[in-house]
C-alpha cells in the first residue's frame, strides 16, 4: 500500500508553532494549491485548494524560522485523518499532510534559500 502526497504550493498565513510537553516542536501550516479548470463555454478559470500540513522536530524549526505567508513550498508527506471530539462530544475527524520533507523554493530575493529541511529523528 501506498500513501504519498507531493504538494507545491504558498503558504497561505505565517505558519503556527508550538511545542509539546516532551518539547517536540510543531508546525500546522496551511497550503493553497491552484490549477486551472475549463468552462462549459471554454473559459479557463482557476480552482484554489487548501491542505493542512503538519510538520514536527527540526522541520518544525526551520519552517517557523524561516518561512511566512506567501511563501512556496515543495512537500512531500502521507495523508493522516485524525478523529477527536469537539465541546458538544461530537466525533469529528480532520485530514491533514504529515510533512515528511519540505523544500523552500524560489530565489533569495523572495526569501527561498533552496534550504531543504533535516530529517530530525522523525519519519522523513
Amino acid at each position: 500500500m501506498i500513501n504519498s502526497v507531493t504538494l507545491v504550493g504558498n503558504l497561505g498565513a505565517d505558519p503556527e508553532i508550538r511545542t509539546t510537553n516532551s518539547g517536540t516542536q510543531v508546525a500546522n501550516l496551511r497550503i493553497a494549491t491552484t490549477h486551472g479548470t475549463k468552462g462549459a463555454d471554454g473559459t479557463w478559470s482557476d480552482a484554489t485548494e487548501w491542505h493542512s500540513v503538519v510538520a514536527f522536530g527540526r522541520t518544525a524549526e526551520v519552517v517557523g524560522q524561516y518561512c511566512r505567508k506567501g511563501k512556496q513550498l515543495y512537500i512531500e508527506g502521507r495523508i493522516q485523518t485524525r478523529k477527536w471530539q469537539d465541546k458538544e462530544g461530537n466525533d469529528r475527524y480532520s485530514t491533514e499532510i504529515v510533512a515528511q520533507q519540505i523544500k523552500m523554493l524560489g530565489s533569495k530575493s523572495d526569501g527561498g534559500s533552496g534550504y531543504q529541511a533535516p530529517n530530525a529523528g522523525v519519519p522523513f
